[in-house]
């Protein structure tokens, strides 16, 4: 059966700083694997070759691209959470938008609580939290 796992390609060199963001955020997250660029490149000595890791027990993949790109991050395509409690909901959403950009605020639009929200890295978050 195929497996489905997001992958998030980080061009600044700080896939093991965001990876180590998002497991302080969310219970159930931990590093499953890493491997790192040596000084022989072809990436900065130290940044991501490729990682998995899981948030709140969901797999992702990242990795830090040593080439460039015309393209980075979208809000088209985000990662939807759905948190324990409103209070998890304003945590998350505080920690995430620091350096970020709200794209909707924290609010109620007729579901709920609901934020969505950039982080400092580009990454596009959905957060809700049950009624």
């Amino acid at each position: 059966m195929p497996e489905l796992v997001p992958f998030l390609m980080f061009q600044n060199d700080d896939a093991a700083e965001a990876m180590s963001f998002y497991l302080s955020l969310f219970p159930d997250s931990a590093v499953l694997s890493e491997q790192r660029y040596g000084p022989d490149g072809p990436g900065k000595d130290g940044t991501i070759v490729m990682a998995e890791f899981t948030l709140a027990g969901q797999k992702f993949r990242c990795s830090d691209s040593h080439v460039r790109h015309e393209f980075d991050f979208t809000p088209s395509m985000s990662t939807f959470v759905t948190c324990d409690s409103t209070d998890d909901l304003k945590r998350v959403y505080a920690a995430l938008g620091e350096g970020g950009q709200a794209l909707m605020p924290l609010d109620d639009y007729g579901f709920g609580p609901f934020a969505w929200v950039n982080d400092r890295f580009g990454v596009s978050w959905q957060l809700n939290a049950p009624v």
